[in-house]
């Protein structure tokens, strides 16, 4: 099969054939038809996340955002057969530890991960394991490249938004960084009745944040914009959402709160952080502010999540600009280098 394959970190990637994955018993072969280009795969391609022992090896396949047709299965599968559409959850498990078998297979106690646990959605085909547990069937009304894009970044948001904040309608949300995750976390908590400001350097991103729901946008390129948002809000918000995963976002986002307001941390740090972060603690005890982290989605929340895209309550086809082969990601990864990637990209030629 095709893939491109990472050799070294802030290198290349190298798009060359690779021998076919082969089927485990409890697992399954997928034919990827769309995979998103992810800010992760970025962090696993420039070094980071060493410290969270993600750091990945030369010959290994990136890709993690993908959907796709089932070409074979395990002889213990019994929810999936060959042709059937499906869309891979980023966030796996192996459905034995206490968390998977309470229906918490996003923080399973052996995660899987495609892309960095095994070979991911960079190849034109992917060996996911434990498949009755980790697939998920995709409705026919919702094309491969949308649902490349729910794979990491939508589904995120949305385990974050709907089950982790809990946002209520009429709740103002204040997502920090609109990029993948953030526009996502917009589009979600605007379908959900919440109002939203978005906060970016970059006014493409706020325009296509705009377009996605938000009824606010703050360029913090030009101003600060903690006291915009204290003012818009009448106080704070009651959720803020640090979607980017650096020190100044991460402390504008407990800055924006309201009393006994939820900050929601989605992004994850880079090498500048090295997984640690300065709080305002003493501003969080005081105001009786909450910290909540969220990691991914599990497998048996997506209907929820698809039934919103079939309604059109949510759209996520709204965050993708562009599509390319697999030669196209490492212009991917040199803009994202800079910041200067609006929207999401996927992958569709394989």
């Amino acid at each position: 099969m095709k893939a491109a394959v990472f050799e070294a970190a802030k290198k290349p990637l190298v798009v060359k054939n690779v021998p076919d994955p082969e089927c485990a018993a409890n697992g399954a072969i997928i034919a990827v038809e769309a995979n998103g280009i992810c800010r992760s795969d970025w962090h696993a391609w420039s070094g980071d996340w060493s410290w969270m022992g993600l750091a990945a090896q030369p010959g290994s396949i990136l890709g993690h955002e993908f959907s796709g047709i089932v070409q074979e299965v395990g002889k213990d599968i019994r929810n999936f057969k060959k042709g059937d559409r499906v869309v891979v959850p980023f966030s796996q498990g192996d459905g034995t530890c206490e968390y998977c078998r309470n229906g918490q297979s996003n923080v399973c106690l052996t995660p899987l991960l495609p892309g960095f646990s095994y070979h991911g959605g960079f190849g034109h085909l992917v060996a996911v394991p434990f498949a009755d547990l980790n697939l998920v069937k995709l409705p026919e009304s919702i094309g491969f490249v949308e649902a490349a894009s729910l794979g990491c970044r939508f589904m995120t948001s949305f385990h974050g938004i709907v089950d982790r904040a809990q946002v209520k309608p009429g709740e103002w949300v204040v997502v920090h960084g609109c990029g993948g995750i953030g526009l996502s976390a917009i589009n979600i908590a605007a379908a959900i009745g919440a109002n939203v400001i978005g906060v970016d350097l970059d006014s493409a991103k706020l325009e296509l944040a705009k377009g996605l729901g938000a009824m606010h946008v703050i360029n913090a390129k030009k101003v600060d914009p903690i006291p915009q948002i204290l003012e818009l809000t009448g106080g704070g918000a009651h959720v803020s959402v640090d979607a980017l995963g650096i020190a100044t976002t991460c402390r504008n986002s407990i800055m924006s709160l309201r009393k006994q307001g939820r900050h929601l941390q989605i992004g994850l740090t880079t090498s500048a952080e090295g997984g640690e972060i300065s709080v305002p603690i003493d501003r969080m005890v005081t105001m009786e502010l909450q910290i909540i982290a969220s990691l991914g989605m599990q497998a048996s929340h997506y209907p929820a999540m698809l039934q919103m895209v079939q309604a059109g309550k949510v759209s996520p086809k709204g965050m993708i600009t562009g599509t390319c082969g697999l030669d196209g990601i490492n212009k991917v990864f040199e803009e994202m280098n800079t910041f200067q990637n609006v929207g999401v990209t996927v992958i569709n030629q394989y």
